[in-house]
């Protein structure tokens, strides 16, 4: 099974996340992180059987909240690269 590496940008992108539900909602913080680590576990359990939308990214959509977590495979290593809410510049969606 694969470990799993969280790129330092998409980390923050998380944290920001978790944050702003705290803000409004311990409740809804606490169900996103719970719905982050469903997703997670998905992606170690099945790395390749979500969409391949762009070159070797991967991508996970998060239920009731809009965001995806994108991902890379790497030889021994699932790395996030981001924690995507829908709303951002899609540009950006893509990176290492």
């Amino acid at each position: 099974m694969y470990s799993i590496a969280y790129n330092p940008k998409a980390l923050e992108e998380y944290e920001q996340s978790v944050e702003w539900y705290a803000e409004r909602s311990i409740q809804a913080s606490e169900n996103f992180i719970i719905e982050v680590q469903r997703c997670i576990k998905a992606i170690k359990n099945n790395p390749t059987g979500f969409k391949n939308r762009y070159r070797n990214y991967y991508e996970i959509t998060l239920q009731k909240y809009p965001f995806d977590i994108v991902y890379i495979i790497d030889t021994e290593k699932i790395v996030i690269v981001s924690v995507y809410h829908h709303k951002r510049n899609p540009k950006k969606k893509y990176r290492k």
